[in-house]
């Protein structure tokens, strides 16, 4: 790997597409060099970044998503945009590994020149999303993409983390599966800024005007956004490619809103705070599993703890008195 940064900010900025997922490949690296590097990297291409709106889209296993981000890939691209999709796989708890189908699953958009599809692991973060996913979104906007789509793997874990790092969050149901107690679960549902109801074809067209209904009835009961915008219910067939164009007009429509309060300039000033916190709080943690008094100490009371010799607690307070935070 090329450790010249001038290498990939010249390359992205260029929207070359090869040196794009170089860039990210650095991104996700863990060594502590490559991280460096990236650092300095991304402090270089922050200029250039900003001008996309990102979507963040989630579901649950067969919902079709990857159906209907290429449904949408392709609408965008017949309007004149760059699109880039940040797909993440999920990661074996076992192995580590992921399988990386994303852009099998989008063929039609895999060969598009304005396109540009980045399956990753989410190693096992929370929600699905990459830790790296928001350093990857920014290197896409500085290749020139005017829309970013985060794909989460939407499994049942907290979809917080992508909802934090997009503009707009959408969340696709499927019609007939427990609509009646779905629509009145909070979580997801309360973080979505719209809903689309997909697979609304064939046989399946009345449940998911029905399920339509039951959402949009379950909307009212939640606190209205803080940013002022009531969230929609929508239907679409990403096979058929109906309701595709409806969705993205609403997406714009919202986007409009919130830039002409100055709510979208808010809410990513305060998701860039939220982020640098968070990268604190994960590097104070590195930082303390590897002091020598730490490493020393961990595997006594690891043990201790283990066979009940010691509670969590005590063991957890020697770790922190040893490196003086407590």
């Amino acid at each position: 790997m090329k450790m010249d940064p001038d290498y990939y900010v010249t390359g992205v900025r260029a929207g070359d597409r090869k040196i794009l997922a170089k860039t990210i490949t650095l991104i996700e690296s863990a060594l502590a060099v490559h991280q460096s590097l990236t650092a300095t990297v991304m402090e270089r291409l922050l200029p250039h970044t900003g001008n996309s709106i990102r979507l963040g889209i989630t579901g649950v296993p067969g919902v079709g998503k990857s159906t209907f981000i290429e449904s949408l890939g392709m609408h965008l691209i017949s309007r004149g945009h760059r699109v880039a999709i940040l797909a993440v796989d999920p990661s074996s708890v076992r192995s580590g590994g992921s399988i990386m189908g994303d852009k099998t699953r989008m063929e039609k958009l895999a060969l598009e020149e304005k396109a540009f599809i980045r399956p990753s692991p989410s190693g096992g973060t929370l929600g699905g999303v990459s830790r790296k996913t928001r350093e990857s979104m920014l290197a896409c906007e500085a290749a020139g993409y005017d829309v970013v789509i985060v794909e989460t793997v939407g499994v049942g874990q907290s979809e917080v983390s992508v909802a934090s790092m997009v503009d707009f969050f959408l969340l696709l149901i499927l019609a007939g599966a427990g609509d009646e107690l779905q629509g009145i679960k909070r979580g997801v549902v309360e973080l979505a800024d719209a809903i689309a109801v997909n697979k609304t074809d064939g046989d399946n067209i009345d449940k998911a005007y029905a399920a339509k209904k039951v959402y949009e009835n379950a909307i009212h009961l939640f606190a209205p956004s803080e940013w002022g915008w009531t969230p929609k219910v929508l239907t679409c067939s990403a096979l058929e490619t109906t309701g595709i164009d409806a969705i993205w007009e609403m997406v714009i429509a919202y986007r409009d809103a919130m830039t002409a309060t100055r709510a979208l300039h808010h809410k990513r000033r305060r998701q860039a705070l939220e982020w640098m916190t968070q990268l604190l709080e994960e590097g104070l943690k590195d930082w303390f599993y590897q002091t020598p008094h730490v490493r020393r100490l961990m595997p006594e009371l690891t043990n201790a703890v283990a066979n009940g010799t010691t509670s969590p607690t005590a063991a957890a307070k020697k770790l922190l008195d040893a490196v003086n935070i407590c």
